[in-house]
């Protein structure tokens, strides 16, 4: 029996091999389309916050803080921060009700006494409120598109913060070789040219149309190219807050195994000493 099944096992992983082997020389075989040739990788937003060795620029976090709630908030939200999690901005205790005090959503709550919805203000215990109270209203406001929750953004999207910053400054018109190369690829109305992105084309319009279109409170320039960074950064924190003690946990793990390492090699070395020949 054993005789007779292991050639078929044999045969049947010969099989899998040579359709993957075929499926890999068929997709390397189809021509490109528009998305491909014209599609570009992020570009390098030079953010404190990269690399194993990232940290947190506050200052720039609340400059990104500023451009999400005069710009973004508009259509995007954050619900997975609550407004006491700027305190980690560097933003005071007075600083952070005030924010959680002036945001333009109130908080539903519900009498005690008598049951009903009502709204009061938002405390810092409050998660920053939804743009939209559900899909329905969201479709209608644009244009049947839902605009997507930022709280991850940076993580559900590859190279994160650079995705971030090269969509938000990368809005163009749309090349006149790519339309003559790929007639049916051409912008349709209502969407907008962005080589950043996957499929070239999408519905949210450019949010960042001019320099100066917030006004920093440290006196930065508020250039397209610096609120883009700066967002994008807010945004890196969203997704990752803790992002400086996991950098912090890293470097220590890596440090204790390179001097266990040295150790351990050093008893070795005493151990053998005298057994070797």
């Amino acid at each position: 029996m054993i005789r007779i099944i292991a050639p078929l096992i044999g045969l049947g992983f010969a099989f899998v091999l040579v359709l993957g082997l075929f499926g890999t020389i068929t997709a390397e075989a189809q021509p490109e389309d528009a998305s491909h040739e014209y599609h570009l990788s992020p570009r390098d937003a030079g953010l404190a916050s990269a690399g194993i060795f990232g940290k947190f620029d506050n200052q720039q976090l609340q400059r990104g803080f500023q451009v999400y709630k005069e710009v973004c908030s508009a259509c995007h939200s954050i619900n997975l921060v609550s407004f006491r999690d700027l305190a980690s901005l560097g933003y005071s205790e007075g600083e952070v009700k005030a924010i959680a005090n002036q945001w333009t959503v109130e908080a539903p709550s519900v009498n005690p006494d008598t049951g009903e919805v009502a709204t009061r203000k938002n405390t810092p215990a409050d998660r920053l409120p939804k743009v939209y109270a559900n899909e329905v209203a969201a479709r209608a406001a644009n244009n049947n598109a839902i605009p997507p929750d930022l709280s991850l953004m940076t993580k559900a999207r590859g190279d994160g913060a650079n995705y971030v910053y090269s969509l938000l400054t990368g809005y163009q018109p749309q090349p006149a070789e790519l339309v003559a190369e790929h007639p049916t690829a051409a912008t349709p109305p209502g969407l907008h040219y962005n080589p950043y992105f996957p499929t070239l084309n999408l519905a949210m319009s450019p949010p960042l149309v001019a320099d100066n279109q917030v006004t920093y409170a440290d006196g930065t320039p508020a250039t397209v190219d610096q609120m883009a960074k700066d967002v994008a950064a807010f945004l890196t924190w969203t997704a990752e807050p803790k992002l400086e003690v996991r950098h912090q946990a890293g470097l220590a793990a890596f440090l204790f195994i390179l001097v266990f390492t040295g150790l351990a090699y050093g008893a070795y070395r005493n151990i053998w000493r005298d057994l070797k020949h």
